[in-house]
């Protein structure tokens, strides 16, 4: 087993295929954005990498996008560093885990996101809470199911 699984258990409940939704609102609870994804989260045994997610995103009006998200594993974190964003992500109990990132095409913006993991492993539901100039400006609501 790899380090990672070892000291991130929590992180290693998270391992398979997900489906979901994301629902983006602005402070008032206003729909800015609403489309489905599909997320792989893997494990891996040879570096550099310790973990890697592929994001799938579809909209009702065909757009599609896909993101890889290669980490490193040290200190008890996963550290991200793309063409996209750069953050971290760590445990915080045996149901929660928190990601602070930051796009890198959005200079004063950065997210946290918030991941609560079910009991039985099977649903996932989080949170991201936008920031700009450190000032709160839009969230997007997260709701997933194992799918594999």
């Amino acid at each position: 087993m790899s380090i990672i699984k070892t000291e991130m258990p929590m992180m290693a409940r998270h391992e398979g295929e997900w489906s979901g939704s994301y629902t983006l609102v602005d402070t008032e609870g206003k729909i800015l954005d609403k489309y489905t994804s599909h997320l792989s989260c893997q494990f891996i045994e040879n570096p550099p990498y310790s973990y890697h997610q592929i994001n799938r995103y579809k909209w009702p009006n065909g757009k599609q996008e896909e993101h890889h998200f290669p980490g490193l594993y040290r200190d008890k974190k996963v550290w991200f560093d793309t063409e996209r964003l750069e953050g971290n992500a760590w445990e915080v109990d045996d149901a929660t885990i928190m990601f602070r990132f930051a796009f890198k095409n959005a200079p004063g913006a950065y997210l946290y996101e918030v991941i609560f993991l079910s009991p039985c492993n099977n649903y996932r539901f989080r949170t991201w809470h936008w920031f700009k100039n450190d000032q709160l400006y839009q969230r997007t609501l997260v709701q997933e199911e194992r799918i594999k």
